[in-house]
């Protein structure tokens, strides 16, 4: 038995959008799946989890054991980005300060839930097991280490890692040919 989902399954799915060649593994989990738009030419691998408002451009892996949590602030992943395993997005995360309570069996007039939606522009690469908090931008380009912790957005075309993640040099920009090439010989 395969492990993505067929063709007719995906449609199944109630996605907002499935472009051509998904493949999204049948151990992944999506939430608000009315939510979640997915374009061409994306796999999104085991032990997933998306939730929320989620755009996906195209050509994007999402690798194993990643986190989107969206909510209705939103992650969109612009085309030819992609995350190592173990990646966690959050366009939403509680209060820590402790002025008020946390967690989801809490009634919301007792919390202060901060939702910022989080874009992740095309050719972004996220390196294992890095953390992006909520209001995050990621420039065009831009390569985070592993075991990064993104607090602030990042410029495009940089190399960046840390916890807090900051640019530490440039990335070179070759891969723009590379993607040239690539639609001049699959369209």
């Amino acid at each position: 038995m395969n492990s993505f989902y067929t063709e007719a399954e995906l449609f199944s799915l109630g996605l907002k959008r499935v472009g051509g060649n998904v493949k999204i593994s049948r151990f992944a989990s999506l939430y608000s799946n009315d939510e979640i738009s997915i374009g061409d030419n994306v796999r999104i691998d085991d032990f997933c989890i998306l939730s929320g408002r989620i755009t996906l451009g195209n050509n994007i892996h999402i690798a194993a054991g990643c986190y989107l949590f969206a909510s209705d602030a939103g992650i969109d992943i612009d085309d030819f980005s992609t995350t190592s395993s173990r990646v966690v997005i959050y366009a939403l995360s509680d209060d820590y300060s402790g002025t008020t309570m946390t967690n989801p069996t809490i009634p919301e007039k007792f919390k202060h839930v901060q939702k910022e939606k989080v874009i992740i522009h095309r050719h972004v690469i996220i390196g294992t097991s890095t953390v992006i908090l909520p209001g995050v931008t990621i420039g065009e380009g831009c390569a985070i280490g592993a075991m990064s912790l993104v607090t602030k957005s990042l410029p495009q075309w940089s190399i960046c890692y840390g916890i807090p993640a900051k640019p530490m040099k440039k990335r070179k920009q070759d891969l723009l040919l590379l993607e040239k090439s690539f639609h001049e010989k699959y369209g």
